[in-house]
């Protein structure tokens, strides 16, 4: 089943300034239409009160809504789909828990890792990290344009075809190179929620991705 998988994807965390539901409101307002709810700082309870408001907000302004990990909320709330990121996560297995309606993202740090996303059905694929970043910290290679630029050329040449988009350490200024590498978009967080006005930062991503 072909999913609508978004250019550009925003990804929620917890933040000192604004609330997760703060950022789906301002993200919805300035035309997000794909919302990745990733927080895990907090107990059930609390991730399903954040989860449903954040669901009618996206349902409001026809967002996808997607959480980060937390499979076991599946149909507790209005959740379109679930980004894993454990790179060893078997998404076969996932996919049968799962079904075919609901979008399944994965991550990956190598071309390797692309490869077996792709053979295993997932529907999209972040990769990274493209530069430093301090919102989701690890000891991976920084993949730089050049990475990309190799990783699209393999899966070209072995005919995947993956919805692949870079993460970490994304800013404004990186995304014309990116996107010339020939992935298909961009995950961006900090870059945007971390912006003096991040519904303008949002809309500056929106416009140089379209």
């Amino acid at each position: 089943m072909k999913k609508f998988i978004e250019k550009l994807q925003f990804i929620s965390h917890d933040l000192d300034t604004l609330t997760h539901i703060q950022q789906a409101q301002i993200a919805c307002e300035a035309g997000a239409k794909w919302f990745q709810y990733r927080c895990l700082t907090k107990k059930d309870d609390e991730l399903l009160k954040d989860i449903q408001a954040i669901a009618e907000i996206c349902d409001d302004w026809g967002a996808t809504l997607i959480v980060t990990d937390h499979v076991h909320l599946n149909g507790k709330a209005d959740i379109q789909g679930f980004h894993i990121e454990d790179m060893d996560a078997d998404f076969n297995a996932l996919r049968a828990q799962l079904g075919e309606a609901i979008t399944i993202g994965g991550s990956s740090n190598t071309v390797g890792g692309l490869i077996r996303l792709a053979h295993e059905g997932v529907d999209y694929a972040g990769f990274g990290p493209f530069s430093v970043t301090t919102t989701k910290p690890n000891n991976a290679e920084l993949l730089g344009t050049e990475g990309y630029v190799a990783a699209m050329q393999k899966l070209r040449e072995m005919h995947i075809e993956l919805p692949v988009l870079a993460v970490g350490g994304v800013t404004l200024n990186d995304v014309d190179a990116l996107m010339a590498t020939g992935i298909f978009g961009i995950a961006a967080s900090a870059a945007i929620n971390q912006a003096a006005d991040m519904a303008s930062a949002y809309r500056d991503f929106y416009d140089k991705i379209r």
